[in-house]
């Protein structure tokens, strides 16, 4: 099973690989920008070995979820939930996901302890698709147990909460993306590479900001929404000192704390 899903893994890597590269050629918001970036190898390989880990993780967590959902969850809504229509519990897990992923994101800034898990994503310097890749395992497995463990201990089916999983790691690969794009008139509710291109920025002025995952309006409405008329985030990065290396960094968050800001600072 395990080698089907890195075979999965890679068809998945690769498809990626012909719709974002010719994108992000065709229009690129950093023209200037190679397509072997800095860092590009560690990159790649987070692709692959988080993989395993991050699934290992997940499926401990789901099953841990699923025994105590089942004594504390009524037995009456599981059934209820499960028996909606496909289309609404798709909408419905969208709204939950997310909004939990907003909350796990927000609490990765606040949080020291988790910031120092966090700023191995916010060392990207240079957005382009596979650098959404580089995120520690142990904040990936926090993050998506915050986002799809309700899903799972409400009843949601597995079709719901699996389109989902899709959707996101599809539109994760767009957000990041080297791609001028910012959704119009639904920018203040469907996350776009613009909106979460600020969030990656060091300017003092988008620190702590834009953390909904799919949906910005979670952002607007809890007023941590930074989307200013006509200009678009230049610069990405944080001060804080963090290794090059995929094994480096997966020890870094455990390492003397040193200083633990928020992104940016300095």
């Amino acid at each position: 099973m395990e080698f089907l899903a890195e075979l999965l893994d890679f068809r998945l890597f690769l498809v990626a690989a012909f719709v974002f590269i010719p994108l992000e050629r065709l229009f690129a918001a950093r023209r200037g920008q190679k397509l072997l970036r800095r860092h590009w190898r560690n990159d790649l390989l987070y692709v692959f070995a988080n993989g395993i880990l991050v699934r290992l993780g997940l499926l401990a967590a789901v099953i841990l979820v699923l025994t105590l959902g089942a004594l504390i969850v009524p037995t009456g809504l599981h059934e209820a939930i499960g028996g909606q229509p496909l289309w609404l519990q798709l909408i419905e897990v969208l709204l939950l996901a997310d909004l939990g992923f907003y909350a796990a994101h927000r609490a990765f800034h606040a949080v020291p302890a988790l910031w120092r898990l966090h700023q191995i994503h916010h060392s990207i310097e240079e957005m382009d698709w596979l650098a959404g890749a580089r995120v520690h395992p142990i904040d990936q497995i926090i993050t998506k147990s915050a986002s799809l463990l309700p899903c799972f201990a409400l009843g949601y089916s597995e079709w719901a909460i699996g389109t989902f999983a899709l959707l996101y790691h599809w539109h994760s690969l767009l957000l990041h993306s080297n791609l001028r794009l910012g959704f119009g008139p639904l920018k203040r509710i469907i996350a776009s590479p613009d909106f979460h291109h600020w969030h990656h920025a060091r300017e003092r002025e988008a620190w702590d900001r834009n953390f909904a995952g799919q949906l910005a309006l979670w952002d607007f409405l809890f007023g941590t929404a930074h989307l200013p008329e006509g200009r678009t985030a230049e610069r990405f990065g944080i001060a804080e000192p963090v290794p090059s290396t995929y094994g480096a960094q997966l020890l870094h968050p455990f390492r003397s704390p040193g200083n633990a800001a928020a992104p940016g600072t300095g």
